[in-house]
Parts: structure tokens; C-alpha cells; sequence
């Protein structure tokens, strides 16, 4: 058994009543009124005169995070809290998500994680359930590109009782075949509801543009696929994916680290994995060079459009000045693309940008849906932002509200205990050290305007942008300017 405590910093972040603010506004941005109105309200583009300095920055207390490792390979991070709420958090993460689901099962990874708290061994689903009703606590699962997390929530007076039921929930799934089948069926039926939707179509042929036949571009769900889930390749898939030696457990709340490791050896102690463990996801072999998508959609009165280009790993040192440069051109309600394509042109409710990144690669995209009569206009006007940012340099006082509004967002999603301890499982699946939650601040605010140009001329570059649009084949003249369209079969 090995243990050393994590070096933290602490952070110079903003008021919290400010990242409220914040993070609400790009929660409005992604609600538009109606159908068919024009916008009503626009952002401000600079700040009303007279008004007083921001307050001066609370820095949040540092993380304190211990570190254990079992015998059987299992690291345990403890995130001690004392003085709040009387509740305890578990996280496990366990390497192998959607992007190691088999090639002819995409989205396999949604139907296990669902499925993890509906049956164990020894507990059925009612069972499960009655026994957190009693502890007053919840289990969930969800699955990410490069992993799975279980996690579970009950009061600290509860630690215990509802440890052993969350060693049991992931160890034990036992894929009972009425549980199956229902999680199918409604699994087919939300994929029906998706398909409806331009933008399942949109995303789904951009994953095969941007990574080719890396499982990367495959993770979203097929009827196919749903339909072939059987037990056995649920339960091969978690013998596979849930081992000690490919796992995290946080552990989070008012308990001493000595207390947690108690916990662990507890519900882990004994745990051995069986058979080979999944394989690892190797780096993308990007496709090479432009490619341009039109996907037919008759009488669509939109069109969905997609545009982006490869990028690189979550770990890699340009994350942060990226996520900068996001926020200025599409992150938030105040972006450039929000302003053009919204508010001046009209032609959307919300266009925005981002990079998505993963443990081995990842992509920036930009996206709208616009009316089918200014497509090819839209495409235009997200092309000549994109040249902007590479050509001229975030002048400052744009530059520092990027800042207050990436570190303020970051640091109001990442207040509360349970999303703490996510974030944590969540950067080490990246591949991202412990003290990245703890140091996300101090490197947002020293990233300078020249960083946010060398990762706009490296990314934004309209030439090495890859577009997609899913809409009415009439669009196609409109489209024609910017490369030849082909249908991505």
C-alpha cells in the first residue's frame, strides 16, 4: 500500500456570483423562443461606462487530495471535505468507453452503463433501489468516448451500507434478460426520436469526416446496433473494461483519508480483474485533406451545418489557450459567432464552436442551423471569423473577458462536491495530472493574446476546414464555392 499527498495550488478564480452569471447566458443562448421569430435581445458588445472593478477574486481552498494505491492496483484519490453538507461521494472510472465498443456495435457503452444498477447477482433492480430509498442515497452510470463512471451519493452516516451496495453494482452486474430487453426497446425508441433530428444526422457523418474509421467517429448508436447487444457481449465488455489496474476510485465528503481507505479496501480490497483487459485506443489516423458533405433531407427548411478540423489530445498544452480561443469565436452568447450569425446577419438562433477532446485526439467544430436560403452565406460568414481570429490579435479587454468567463464557468460547474470528484475521474481518463482541476485558473489567466492567435492560425485555417451539411439537396448551388459536395456514402 503505498500514499502521498497531491501538491495543489490555490486558485485566484472569480466571484462565484459571476460565473452564475456566465454560465447562465450561454444556458440562454441554447434556448431560442420560437420557430421562425428573429432574435429579440442582443449580448452587449462592450461593457456600459461607470462601472465599478470587478470585486476582488475568493480564492477557493485547495483540493487536499490523497492518494492511495491497492495491492490489486487500484488508485484511490480521497477529496476530505469538512464543515459541509453531510454527504459522501464514490466515482469509478474504468478505461474503455465508446470508442472501445466493437466496430459493428456502436454506442454499446450507453446500453452497459444503463444497464450496471438494473440487477446484481445477489440484488434485483427493485432490491437496488429499495435499499437506496432506505440509505437515502442514488447509483448512476454513464459512459464518455474513452471510459465509464459509476458513481454513487448517499449521506456520510450511510458511507458504508451504501459502499458495499456500490462494490456490488460494479462487480457484479449481472445483465438480468427482462432488464435487457427493456433497456433495448427503450434504447430503440430514443434512437428514433434522434434520427428525426438533423443534427444526430450532421454529427454522425462529421465523426466519419474528421476521424475516418477510428472508433472516435463511431460511437453514436445505430438500430443495428441496439438490436445486436446480447448478454454475453455485455458481460464480456465489462469483464474486459471493469478491473482494478484500469480504474480510479474518488472518494469525496467529510471522511479522514484514513477512514477512506478503510472504505476502499472495504469494496475493493479483494477485487481481481478476469481475463484480458480491453484493448487500448490507438491514436487516429486522420483522414487527409478537406472533405465536403452534403447529406439530403427532403423538405428540410434548415440546414445543419457542420465545420472542423482535427485537433489534438485533452492532455496537450495548448488545451487551455484553445478553450480561450473558443470562448472569443464560439463559446458563449458574447462570441463572434453569435454576433455575426445571429445578431447582425439573422441567420440563426445560435451558432457556436468548441474542442472536443479526448485521451488520444480530438477536433474543434463550429455549427448552426440556418435557413435554407442563406447556407452558403452562413459558411461564408463562419469562414471570415475564423480567418479574423488567425489574422488579427484578440485586442484585450476581449481577451480578459474571455478569461473571467472561462474561469468563471469552469469554477461554478465544478462547486458542488459530486462535480468535484467527476471532474477528477473525468481529467484522469484524459490522461490529465490530479492538480489540473487546481490549476485550471492560474493557467487560464496567464495565457496571452499571442497563444489565442498561434491556436487560431493553427486551427482556424478556412483551407483545412472540413464541412458538412445536412438539409434540402437544393442547398447544393449555394455550397458550390466552397468545394465539391459529395453525399459521404
Amino acid at each position: 500500500m503505498h500514499k502521498h499527498h497531491i501538491p495543489t495550488r490555490g486558485l485566484r478564480p472569480l466571484t462565484l456570483a459571476l460565473g452564475a452569471c456566465l454560465f447562465a447566458s450561454v444556458a440562454c443562448a441554447q434556448q431560442p423562443a420560437a420557430a421562425g421569430a428573429p432574435p429579440t435581445t442582443a449580448p452587449p458588445t462592450e461593457l456600459p461606462a461607470g462601472l465599478p472593478d470587478y470585486g476582488a477574486d475568493k480564492p477557493l481552498p485547495e483540493l487536499g487530495l490523497v492518494e492511495h494505491r491497492l495491492d490489486n492496483g487500484l488508485t484511490v484519490w480521497v477529496l476530505p471535505r469538512q464543515g459541509g453538507l453531510p454527504r459522501v461521494d464514490y466515482v469509478l472510472a474504468v478505461r474503455g468507453g465508446l470508442a472501445s465498443d466493437p466496430a459493428q456495435l456502436p454506442g454499446m457503452s450507453n446500453l452497459l452503463a444503463g444497464l450496471m444498477r438494473e440487477g446484481t447477482a445477489t440484488r434485483s433492480s427493485v432490491q437496488i433501489a429499495e435499499e437506496l430509498d432506505r440509505l437515502g442515497g442514488s447509483i448512476g452510470a454513464t459512459a464518455s468516448n474513452d471510459g465509464l463512471f459509476v458513481s454513487a451519493s448517499g449521506l456520510s452516516s450511510s458511507a458504508q451500507p451504501l459502499a458495499t451496495l456500490f462494490a456490488d453494482v460494479v462487480r457484479n452486474p449481472s445483465f438480468p434478460a427482462n432488464e435487457v430487453q427493456l433497456a433495448k426497446t427503450n434504447a430503440l425508441q430514443g434512437l428514433k426520436a434522434m434520427q428525426a433530428q438533423p443534427s444526430y444526422q450532421a454529427n454522425r457523418a462529421m465523426g466519419r469526416v474528421l476521424f475516418g474509421d477510428h472508433p472516435y467517429g463511431n460511437t453514436l448508436p445505430t438500430e443495428a446496433a441496439i438490436n445486436g447487444t446480447d448478454i454475453a457481449g455485455l458481460q464480456a465488455a465489462h469483464a474486459a473494461r471493469f478491473r482494478p489496474d484500469h480504474a480510479l476510485l474518488v472518494i469525496a465528503g467529510p471522511v479522514t483519508p484514513e477512514a477512506a481507505k478503510a472504505l476502499a479496501e472495504s469494496m475493493f480490497g479483494n477485487w481481481q480483474g478476469r481475463g484480458d483487459p480491453i484493448a487500448e485506443v490507438a491514436a487516429p489516423a486522420y483522414p487527409k485533406g478537406p472533405q465536403f458533405v452534403l447529406v439530403p433531407r427532403e423538405n428540410s427548411v434548415q440546414s445543419a451545418v457542420r465545420i472542423g478540423r482535427p485537433a489534438f489530445d485533452a492532455d496537450d498544452d495548448r488545451a487551455i489557450p484553445a478553450a480561450l480561443a473558443n470562448t472569443i469565436l464560439g463559446g458563449g452568447f458574447d462570441s463572434r459567432l453569435m454576433r455575426n450569425l445571429r445578431e447582425d446577419k439573422g441567420y440563426t438562433y445560435g451558432a457556436g464552436s468548441s474542442f472536443g477532446l479526448r485521451a488520444e485526439g480530438g477536433s474543434f467544430q463550429a455549427q448552426a442551423d440556418v435557413r435554407n436560403e442563406v447556407t452558403g452565406a452562413a459558411i461564408g460568414e463562419f469562414l471570415k471569423e475564423f480567418e479574423t481570429m488567425r489574422e488579427q490579435a484578440v485586442p484585450a479587454d476581449e481577451l480578459q473577458r474571455a478569461k473571467r468567463f472561462t474561469a468563471g464557468t469552469y469554477l461554478f460547474q465544478n462547486q458542488l462536491q459530486y462535480a468535484v470528484a467527476s471532474a477528477l475521474a473525468g481529467n484522469w481518463l484524459l490522461g490529465r495530472p490530479a492538480d489540473y482541476l487546481s490549476t485550471y485558473v492560474d493557467k487560464v489567466n496567464d495565457v496571452t493574446a499571442a497563444q489565442v492567435q498561434a491556436v487560431a492560425r493553427e486551427f482556424f485555417d478556412p483551407k483545412q476546414q472540413n464541412i458538412v451539411v445536412v438539409g434540402d439537396a437544393a442547398v447544393a448551388e449555394q455550397l458550390k464555392t466552397y468545394g465539391a459536395f459529395g453525399s459521404g456514402e
